[in-house]
């Protein structure tokens, strides 16, 4: 079953390092870049890129950053405009393409990728261009997951920068952002409660949501370096209000009293512009990104940046242990006894209902499992039309299980009615019909 959605996603969507060697340089005005690799955890050979101002450096050394990305593995040239944006503020800055041995959507971990970049950031501290006690991580959303387990391993890491870091776990984070893309799509009802509930406890206990439980807070309570921790005014995806508070929070128990919030107006979670309030991610940047950055890199005392902070927002919801019968054993159990019975199509005389049932029963629950697959492989940020609230999609599937109970129904009558001398393939069909009800409850079909 793994494998399989895992195949249907894909469609759908430390040792020391090595020396670093420079396959190709390349200028574009007033930065070069300059290809590297450099070994990771377990020895393997990650590439990336280092970008400096093209004027050199003289006897003052550089600052300079690790940059790491979000979730997923888009590869470096995503973060490239962030990071000529730094290396044109005089930081050098490495980016580089994540692992795939040993991240997927169904396996990773956060301490692996830890090692990983600290292994990026002794290459850069070995750089005669750079001064080893200006030099430390940035990390985008997930990659700000990794920065402050990073930094509680080596003492190399010389401060922290963060652009919508999490606060809560990934579980709470992702059924938190679920509710916000749907609200802005016009869903009402009961999808996004499906979504933000069963939805996400069934792929827990199904394994295909890796790193779910992981509580970013302990973490945080043992960064002893400067943190700059930034979040756009307009973060549909980070839980802006609650991660800023509980991040803070975390850092001042910890006694880390070398912190900075600093919230940006008019940017999304990515801090880059938007033209859909922050639901979109403009390739441009904002006029003087980095400027800030650059300024606290030289001096990281509290109070050198601008701080803010947020108003009201939807708390992330609680997610729980999945209930028993949400385990990926009873639920493919359940699905097969119910599809089983139901393509029997056994022949009622004088009833038709039975037929429609052996046929509305499966197309529903194939298409309902299907239907959410699909959003949750796109982030709930693809629904299809959305007519009267809903997607047509989920009103189309509400439907046939308004049918289905209706088929059920009909059959049930018929055969306590009429009491026919077969009654095993009828009484199977109607078993099915019974236990796909409460499935259906279950998952929101039935709920308006």
């Amino acid at each position: 079953m793994r494998r399989i959605v895992t195949a249907v996603l894909v469609a759908l969507a430390v040792t020391a390092p090595a020396p670093a060697h420079a396959d190709t340089t390349t200028g574009t005005g007033d930065v070069i870049a300059t290809a590297v690799d450099f070994t990771g955890a377990g020895g393997v050979t990650l590439h990336g890129t280092v970008l400096t101002p093209a004027t050199p450096a003289g006897p003052a050394r550089r600052p300079a950053i690790v940059m790491l990305e979000g979730a997923g593995n888009r590869g470096r040239d995503y973060l490239m405009p962030e990071a000529r944006a730094y290396a044109r503020h005089g930081i050098t800055t490495l980016v580089y393409d994540k692992r795939t041995d040993g991240y997927s959507m169904l396996d990773r971990d956060y301490g692996l990728l830890a090692d990983d970049a600290l292994a990026g950031l002794r290459m850069l501290r070995s750089r005669p261009d750079v001064d080893p006690e200006r030099a430390g991580l940035w990390g985008l959303s997930e990659g700000a997951f990794v920065a402050p387990i990073a930094a509680n391993r080596s003492d190399d890491v010389k401060f922290l920068i963060t652009v919508g870091a999490v606060g809560v776990t990934p579980a709470e984070q992702t059924a938190w952002a679920y509710g916000t893309y749907l609200r802005h799509a016009g869903v009402g009802g009961s999808l996004p409660d499906t979504m933000r509930g069963v939805t996400v406890r069934t792929a827990i206990g199904a394994g295909i949501f890796s790193e779910s439980g992981f509580d970013p807070v302990p973490h945080w309570e043992r960064v002893r370096q400067p943190v700059l921790a930034q979040w756009g005014r307009l973060d549909r995806d980070a839980v802006p209000g609650e991660s800023s508070r509980l991040i803070r929070g975390a850092l001042e128990r910890g006694g880390n009293t070398r912190h900075t919030v600093r919230i940006v107006d008019g940017v999304n979670h990515n801090l880059h512009r938007t033209a859909d309030d922050g639901f979109d991610r403009l390739p441009g940047l904002p006029a003087g990104y980095g400027d800030v950055e650059a300024r606290w890199i030289a001096d990281p005392a509290p109070g050198t940046v601008p701080a803010g902070d947020f108003g009201a927002e939807p708390a992330a919801p609680a997610i729980g242990d999945p209930a028993w019968y949400e385990s990926p054993v009873i639920l493919l159990v359940a699905l097969l006894a119910m599809v089983a019975a139901l393509i029997i199509r056994p022949r009622v005389r004088g009833l038709r209902a039975a037929r429609w049932l052996a046929v509305l029963g499966p197309v529903t629950v194939a298409g309902t499992l299907l239907y959410l697959l699909a959003l949750l492989a796109t982030a709930a940020k693809v629904t299809g039309p959305v007519l009267l609230g809903r997607p047509v999609v989920w009103l189309v599937l509400q439907a046939l299980a308004c049918a289905t109970v209706a088929a059920t129904v009909a059959v049930g009558y018929h055969l306590l009615r009429h009491r026919p001398a077969q009654r095993i393939r009828p009484g199977l069909l109607l078993a099915a019909g019974l236990l796909f009800i409460p499935w259906a409850v279950q998952w929101g079909l039935l709920i308006p």
